[in-house]
């Protein structure tokens, strides 16, 4: 099945898609909204009805009937209104809720917006987290947190359990606040509040398709997957690809990985390519050294071409080519990229890949090739002065369960997977 078939079944099984344009076009040429900025009880009443959304309007408890009086109290509804913002099908212009002209086609070609509203997902935090005393981490840092789900399973080889990924979110969200007076039982309520939270995320994108469950086990789909790649480097067969070889300068015998990535691929991505392929961590910061000069995040300290506006081919172009990356300007790695040679791409191939390579990533902050050296014989001996020390700083029961001699490609790959299946939606 192609990757538009893919996109195709997977639009015409998601109910919220379904829900998206069924909204839209009632929508019309627009709706106006209360002074509060929400659809009127009229238009919420009869849209609970059309779109199935399932919420409860004028609940009876007993033999009481509480009347809803605005439809932000409609919490599918709202969901659903807020997805079709943030896909771009919908604003809010002047008081009225009106379609996005340019967009429109996209009721037409259900893979494009079902890859539209899965790219939009990360702008869906208040909506789905409910605000005030129910309040998550998740709901402040929903992006964010849905990253790390998406981490988790990269890292996880394909698949993390939900226990997991909320352990994961947990551990990535809470770091971010001041918690040290928080009592026993106020992080137990947080901590219950953000599973939650993450659950129904989870939830909310296995019924969409971008999620497959079982038994607790969340797995990205391959139509999720097909997506994200493509919006990291997309690449179709026959595409022009070069393998390349990156070899970490001054080192002996020599740190080296040999990769495949499109020609295309901007050099903000091929940076992060080229750190999970090695092995560092994006700790510091990184330049692109070419004969046209200096490519990184532009500073006024310390100008050069932004990263972002050139790709591979802008510095490579014909095999045997070089050009030099340096990462920490503290430590100063430096790296030759040389271009081996230039290959089609496979209509089964993944990229990019790393296809090869030789010997450990030396650890961050360790001084550079003179540091790395002196750290590897430190390690090996017992009675050096510093074993001690280092063993404990890398967190290490003993010297000898660092080796510099390992290296194992699907180790690599993982991290790459990393890279790109845990970005923010729509960056």
């Amino acid at each position: 099945m192609s990757d538009e078939d893919l996109a195709a079944a997977a639009a015409a099984s998601a109910p919220a898609l379904r829900q998206v344009v069924d909204l839209t076009r009632w929508i019309g040429p627009g709706r106006k909204l209360t002074q509060t900025g929400q659809l009127t009880m009229a238009d919420a009443r009869h849209l609970v009805g059309l779109l199935e959304t399932g919420d409860e309007i004028d609940p009876v408890i007993g033999a009481r009937m509480f009347r809803t009086r605005s439809s932000a109290d409609l919490p599918r509804l709202a969901f659903v209104v807020a997805w079709a913002k943030a896909a771009g099908l919908l604003r809010v212009v002047q008081g009225r809720l009106m379609p996005v002209k340019k967009n429109q086609r996209l009721l037409e070609r259900p893979a494009d917006l079902w890859t539209a509203m899965f790219t939009a997902f990360g702008q869906l935090g208040p909506a789905l987290c409910p605000p005030g005393w129910f309040a998550s981490l998740l709901g402040e840092d929903f992006s964010d947190g849905i990253a790390v789900l998406f981490a988790s399973i990269a890292e996880g080889g394909g698949a993390t359990r939900i226990e997991e990924a909320q352990e994961r979110v947990w551990s990535a969200l809470s770091t971010r606040y001041y918690l040290d007076e928080a009592t026993t039982e106020q992080l137990g309520h947080l901590r219950k509040a953000t599973d939650r939270d993450l659950h129904r995320a989870a939830h909310e994108l296995v019924a969409f398709g971008a999620l497959t469950e079982d038994s607790e086990t969340l797995r990205l789909s391959p139509t999720a997957e097909h997506v994200l790649r493509t919006r990291f480097a997309a690449v179709r067969p026959g595409d022009q690809i070069a393998q390349i070889k990156v070899t970490l300068m001054d080192t002996d015998p020599p740190v080296w990985r040999r990769l495949l990535v499109p020609t295309t691929l901007r050099l903000d991505r091929l940076d992060r390519i080229i750190q999970a392929a090695m092995g560092w961590t994006n700790s510091h910061l990184h330049m692109f050294v070419h004969p046209t000069g200096h490519y990184g995040t532009p500073d006024l300290d310390f100008p050069m071409h932004d990263e972002r506006k050139a790709t591979f081919r802008n510095l490579a172009a014909r095999e045997g080519d070089t050009f030099g990356y340096e990462y920490d300007f503290g430590d100063s790695w430096t790296h030759e990229v040389r271009l081996e040679k230039l290959v089609s791409a496979e209509p089964t191939g993944r990229y990019p890949a790393c296809t090869d390579g030789a010997r450990a990533c030396p650890p961050e902050d360790c001084g550079g090739t003179t540091g790395y050296q002196e750290l590897i014989d430190a390690l090996a001996d017992p009675h050096h002065p510093e074993h001690d020390d280092l063993r404990r700083w890398l967190g290490l029961e003993q010297g000898t369960d660092f080796d510099p001699a390992r290296f194992d490609p699907a180790d690599a790959n993982r991290r790459i997977a990393t890279v790109i299946i845990a970005r923010r939606p729509g960056s």
